[in-house]
């Protein structure tokens, strides 16, 4: 009997332990999204921008941090992106962020992994992070909460 209470209160033990683990890391992974969220966009579409007037932007741009050998974002996000870009049309652009290439942009959007998908606005506000894969459905429901928000300001 007593063995038994032993393994029940070493089972407690490691499952407390291993939910303060895990909500340690969400909590770490949400502070990280909220400074994601309130970087400074000012400077971002001069250095990821080729030289486009503003009124031609779109109204939406997608920053997709991937990296060379990141299998992930080469075999299921850059095809989600491309069905993102199919369904929107022109008022979306995806810019292909090579991570490792630009440590500013990547330190700027918090990107603790590839693939990263950060969701800004015309004026460059970030408006979602995406940490990790981000499927089409998700990516469109936040492009059109964008989308939503600027016809709102029309």
């Amino acid at each position: 009997m007593p063995d038994i209470v032993v393994r029940l209160g070493v089972l407690a033990f490691v499952s407390v332990l291993l939910c303060l683990f895990t909500w340690s890391g969400q909590r770490f992974v949400e502070a990280r999204r909220r400074q994601a969220l309130a970087a400074a966009s000012p400077g971002v579409f001069s250095e990821i921008s080729d030289g486009e007037e503003v009124q031609s932007r779109p109204l939406v741009r997608i920053l997709a941090f991937s990296s060379d050998n990141c299998h992930q974002c080469h075999q299921l996000q850059a095809p989600a992106l491309k069905r993102v870009l199919e369904a929107r049309g022109s008022d979306v652009s995806v810019v292909d962020v090579d991570a490792p290439d630009e440590p500013e942009l990547a330190q700027r959007y918090q990107v603790l992994t590839v693939p990263t998908t950060v969701v800004l606005d015309a004026k460059g506000r970030a408006h979602a992070v995406n940490y990790g894969f981000a499927n089409t459905v998700k990516l469109l429901e936040q492009v059109d909460e964008v989308l939503s928000q600027s016809c709102a300001v029309k």
